[in-house]
């Protein structure tokens, strides 16, 4: 019955003049807040407990119902009040008043309304968008009460900017534009204003006709100079991104990512010359860097994988560790900035990765890969490591690289020691500090898997390009012994010979190739295979160490690692030596010369850092570059003189291998009983020889798993490979 009568009763108001009732109620709600501040004595008196939420849900509703009468495009009667007595602008200082207590609450949610349910455009009006701009002045402060109000602000802003991506140019540079509009009346004018007093008066004379509107802004705004703008919008977000409540700091983090992946030209140039946007972002990061605790463990930091900014990782009690909450919101505001630089207009990406690599590569991290401190060289070195894990935008992946090995090729020659900060991080893989030299590889390894072709080619190409390695001007050797010039190495005259080292490790002829000039592929397997003498394996007594396990891996990374260099143009093939070309000496680079000599001391050094240095080597030998292939893969590749290969060493290897197997007793029970310890088959105990028994057992899976990276890298089923059945126990 009554909603009968209500019905009936709106439809005799609409009979007369709805517009008239309209205003009447609309001002006398206004009139209704007014008074309270006239009236009222009572300053205790929470906002919403007065009648002021009332009145402006009233009044939010008078204007929606109004614009739903009005013509498309057309301002109404209540709206134009609005704009004329300057509401939203006494709304915003009575907001910043705090009076009644929690009155910035009931205005901010009286903002996001308006803004968000009438479709005319508002923003684009100077008495509304300057009390925007005080009331975002008003927020963004830490541990604001109104962050949740604020941030739904900032949301229906964004939200309008994205609908039109030009009104971020205006909210930026408003002052600016509003100048340059009074510079020139003419043109920003609404017709029938009175150039003086705009507000004054209406085309006929009335008091609410659509003079009364304020001044738009100009439709166009021309590129931004150096000149002082409107950063408050910004600088709400940047603060409200730092809110303890996690929900609030994401939303002001999409609001964020929002406004710079739609910003026009116009307004991403004036966020990088003129707005605090990217220094602002990345001082927030060197913050949470400078907040970390001094020592970190390194396995702690790799172990915090998975870290997103939407999705940041709250410490738990379960693999815990001093310190994890704030690597964590370290790692996720660094996510974020990658983010940004990913989805950013170019000219804000690349202004925002230049500022990370400024401000927290160079003046922060560098200085601490480069001091005295081993312990400050350690933990910098993992958490760059971590950063690099997370890298996924390309703009960011360069400034990094070119941060870590610089834009400029290494020096060619051995006797020379550069002084760049790659230089000291090589020089820091073969560290007295075994962390050190671990946590430095990490690095490199992790750099290997990014796709960035100044990597592999600063590191390894630069120096394999030429075949300086290849002899000239020889036939193919007859057997493979003179490849390597065995003959010469005291370890294999003096050392495997007079050591009975006869079964594995005898050369094997010089293998056949096929019409394309490859060595068969059975043949490199099987040289990679038999390397270790028999007395020196003990995988085939432990069924979980088969060679398969290798070949499903590798063929798994060789995959990954193919798909990221395919964009690169690399060639199929070798270019052919010049027989007549006369040699020059050759340098692998400080690089492969450091991971070789770790190699050679495959005997010695700790477990974890043996791991570690064939880690790196087997992500080399993956890259499907011929180059490559051969000088890493190629058994039978004819050295020049004073050259080494990795097969080369790792013969060496061999050889100093059966001279100290001699001097351990029951070396073949002592060595299957570590790897069943590696293995955890059975509990650890220390043993004499355990570093050099751990080293063996590292170098048999190694060449295993250099056996299946050439097995996948030349397939059996490719069109060019016609291979024989292998014996037993090969591949």
């Amino acid at each position: 019955m009554l909603s009968r009568l209500g019905a009936l009763l709106q439809e005799a108001v609409g009979a007369w003049e709805p517009t008239i009732d309209l205003l009447e109620a609309f001002v006398e709600h206004w009139k209704g807040i007014t008074h309270y501040y006239i009236e009222s004595t009572d300053e205790s008196t929470p906002a919403k407990k007065t009648d002021i939420p009332w009145r402006l849900k009233q009044m939010l509703d008078i204007l929606v119902h109004e614009e739903r009468q009005q013509a498309a495009g057309e301002a109404g009667p209540c709206l134009e009040y609005l704009l004329q007595h300057k509401i939203l602008e006494t709304l915003c200082t009575l907001g910043k008043a705090e009076y009644p207590p929690g009155m910035r609450q009931q205005v901010f949610q009286f903002f996001s309304k308006v803004l968000a349910q009438v479709q005319h455009p508002l923003l684009h009006y100077l008495n509304v968008h300057r009390p925007v701009q005080n009331l975002l002045r008003l927020g963004g402060a830490p541990g604001s009460l109104t962050e949740k109000e604020e941030v739904q602000f900032t949301t229906v802003l964004c939200a309008k900017i994205q609908q039109d991506p030009a009104l971020l140019t205006y909210i930026l540079e408003g002052k600016k534009t509003v100048a340059q509009k009074n510079a020139s009346k003419e043109s920003t004018a609404l017709p029938g204003e009175d150039k003086d007093h705009p507000h004054s008066k209406t085309p006929d004379g009335g008091p609410c006709g659509a003079g009364a509107l304020t001044a738009q802004l100009p439709a166009e705004t021309q590129e931004p100079d150096e000149g002082v703008g409107e950063n408050n919008l910004i600088t709400s977000l940047v603060g409200l991104c730092k809110s303890k409540k996690g929900r609030v700091a994401l939303k002001a983090q999409e609001n964020l990512l929002l406004l710079v992946s739609v910003a026009p030209q116009a307004a991403a140039t004036y966020l990088v010359r003129s707005s605090p946007c990217c220094p602002a972002i990345v001082k927030h990061l060197c913050q949470l860097y400078q907040s970390l605790p001094t020592f970190l463990d390194p396995a702690d930091i790799a172990a915090l994988e998975g870290i997103s900014w939407r999705l940041p990782s709250a410490p738990s009690d379960e693999g815990s560790f001093p310190g994890k909450e704030a690597l964590a919101a370290f790692l996720g505001w660094f996510d974020y900035c990658d983010h940004l630089v990913l989805e950013a207009h170019p000219v804000v990406a690349d202004a925002l990765a230049k500022a990370v690599a400024e401000k927290l590569f160079v003046e922060i991290l560098q200085p601490q890969l480069l001091h005295v401190s081993e312990q400050s060289v350690l933990t910098s070195t993992a958490l760059l490591t971590a950063l690099l894990r997370q890298l996924r935008s390309p703009a960011l992946l360069g400034e990094a690289v070119a941060f870590l090995l610089g834009s400029e090729p290494w020096p060619a020659a051995p006797e020379d020691s550069p002084r760049s900060l790659c230089a000291h991080l090589v020089r820091h893989c073969d560290h007295l500090s075994d962390e050190i030299s671990i946590a430095t590889l990490r690095l490199f390894e992790e750099l290997l898997q990014k796709p960035h072709e100044h990597i592999i080619r600063s590191l390894v190409l630069c120096h394999l390009e030429g075949r300086l390695y290849a002899a000239r001007g020889s036939q193919e050797p007859e057997s493979y012994e003179d490849n390597l010039d065995l003959e010469e190495d005291p370890y294999f005259t003096d050392g495997l010979l007079d050591a009975g080292f006869q079964p594995s490790a005898k050369p094997h002829p010089a293998p056949a190739t096929n019409s394309d000039g490859k060595t068969a592929v059975t043949e490199i397997v099987n040289s990679f295979l038999c390397l270790v003498p028999e007395e020196a394996k003990t995988s085939a007594f432990l069924e979980e160490t088969g060679y398969d396990t290798y070949v499903h891996d590798a063929y798994t990374l060789f995959q990954e690692c193919s798909s990221r260099v395919g964009p690169w143009g690399w060639p199929l093939a070798l270019t052919p030596l010049d027989p007549q070309e006369p040699e020059r000496p050759f340098f692998e680079g400080h690089f492969l010369r450091m991971l070789f000599d770790r190699m050679s001391r495959i005997l010695e050094q700790p477990y974890s850092l043996n791991l570690q240095v064939t880690s790196v080597l087997s992500r080399l030998a993956l890259f499907p570059h011929p180059l490559i292939h051969e000088y890493l893969l190629d058994p039978y590749i004819s050295l020049a003189p004073g050259c080494r290969s990795l097969f080369s060493v790792l013969v060496r290897v061999i050889g100093d291998l059966m001279q100290r197997i001699q001097r351990v007793p029951q070396f073949p029970g002592k060595l299957l009983l570590v790897r069943k310890q590696l293995m955890g088959h059975i509990p650890g105990e220390q043993l004499d020889h355990q570093t050099l028994l751990q080293g063996v057992v590292v170098l048999e899976e190694f060449c295993k798993e250099l056996a299946a990276i050439a097995f996948v890298k030349f397939p059996p089923q490719g069109p060019h490979l016609h291979l024989p059945p292998t014996p037993e126990g090969h591949v």
